[in-house]
């Protein structure tokens, strides 16, 4: 079956009870045991018949064995560590999404775990990171928000070599994009808020394995600890992912014409997009994503000028946190998602206080490009205006 058609038919698309073709959101929080033990669903924190449909939907999508729902991305993050103990040591690429920094440095930490940042790109740096408490590698590719683009299979690979466990977030990408477990990925995870959800309608995560053993484990920890997601956020992510493909070839042409039109922009210094062909990650996005590199695109001002200026000025792509959702998002990550991380860390690890990151959305083309047009006048009159000030000072 092929994606396209997965997303409509594939995992559990209708309801067996009464063949409707679209899960009835069962809002129960238990249910009736005829005989004890023996029935399928006891109560919604173990199982749900609206969340096991999305569930076994991004299992198919993905390629695994099991899939997960859960009530946000940081919640199937969290569930992911709490498979491992205090003195377990993890390789995380140096470029994570600012919670995810959060959650390992302020929460993980004080639990005993110890955590390693190398660029995973660098296959060296990441074998010679390898300890005898190492349990895991994990990282994001593309990353969040410098799009640095790593070999997934490269990366499985010297996992399995050395006994590690590799764990993925494909938020930027999705399965649409790129399938993480089909190039040997162990786990792999979403926000489901963002391309999945598609609507900015839904907070989710969910988190796929590739074997049962882990999915068993996964699965004892998502009803130990309890962050699932709820029926009616569960219909809501499965109505969504039905039209990913639909979405995803609006927002990859868009993101293409966005990416081209940067590139003729004096006031831009640096666009950080897996697509250009001068990127030295082109290669091996090209090689593990299909269709097109996503539709985030991340780029730097010239020095000087203001992100703050550009971002308010625009009328029709909208300032918010998040991404992947069909309106155009825009922020800028040292004031707004990444701002949790000290900027010490932050400067080094490449994300400068001129980064933009723009999620590009299913507008109009034409649309797009005059409002970041309307935006680049706003702070380069600016510019201008200042340096008449500076120039011709008051008396």
């Amino acid at each position: 079956m092929k994606f396209e058609t997965k997303l409509l038919h594939g995992g559990i698309s209708e309801d067996p009870y009464t063949g409707a073709t679209s899960i009835p959101i069962y809002m129960a929080s238990t249910f009736h045991q005829s005989r004890i033990g023996e029935s399928k669903y006891e109560y919604s924190r173990s199982g749900n018949p609206t969340r096991e449909a999305v569930e076994a939907l991004i299992a198919d999508l993905e390629g695994g064995t099991r899939g997960f729902a859960f009530a946000s991305g940081s919640a199937a993050i969290d569930t992911v560590f709490s498979m491992f103990s205090a003195g377990d040591d993890f390789i995380v690429g140096n470029d994570v999404y600012g919670g995810t920094f959060r959650l390992i440095d302020t929460v993980l930490k004080r639990f005993g775990m110890t955590f390693t940042v190398v660029d995973t790109r660098d296959l060296t740096a990441v074998e010679a990171a390898i300890k005898p408490a190492t349990k895991a590698i994990y990282l994001e590719t593309p990353t969040n928000p410098l799009l640095r683009v790593t070999d997934i299979k490269a990366v499985a690979d010297l996992a399995r070599e050395h006994g590690l466990l590799s764990i993925i977030d494909n938020t930027f990408s999705s399965p649409y994009v790129q399938r993480p477990l089909e190039l040997g990925v162990d786990i792999v995870l979403h926000s489901a808020s963002k391309y999945l959800g598609g609507h900015s309608d839904v907070i989710a995560g969910v988190i796929v394995t590739k074997d049962e053993q882990l999915g068993e484990k996964i699965g004892y920890l998502q009803n130990a600890i309890g962050g699932i997601l709820a029926p009616q956020e569960s219909w809501l992510l499965q109505r969504g992912m039905k039209t990913l493909a639909l979405r995803m070839r609006a927002h990859l042409a868009n993101a293409q014409a966005v990416f081209n039109y940067l590139s003729d922009q004096p006031a831009v210094a640096k666009i950080y997009y897996p697509g250009d062909p001068e990127n030295s990650d082109y290669e091996i996005a090209k090689k593990q994503m299909h269709h097109g590199f996503g539709a985030m695109i991340s780029f730097e001002l010239q020095p000087g000028l203001a992100p703050k200026k550009f971002v308010e000025n625009l009328k029709i792509v909208t300032l918010a946190e998040s991404l992947g959702a069909l309106e155009s998002l825009i922020e800028i990550p040292a004031l707004m998602t990444h701002g949790a991380i000290p900027r010490d860390i932050r400067l080094k690890n490449g994300i400068k206080d001129e980064l933009i990151r723009l999620s590009v959305g299913v507008e109009d083309e034409k649309d797009l490009l005059a409002d970041l047009d309307r935006g680049f006048k706003a702070v380069q009159g600016s510019e201008r205006h200042a340096a008449n000030t500076a120039s011709h000072p008051k008396a």
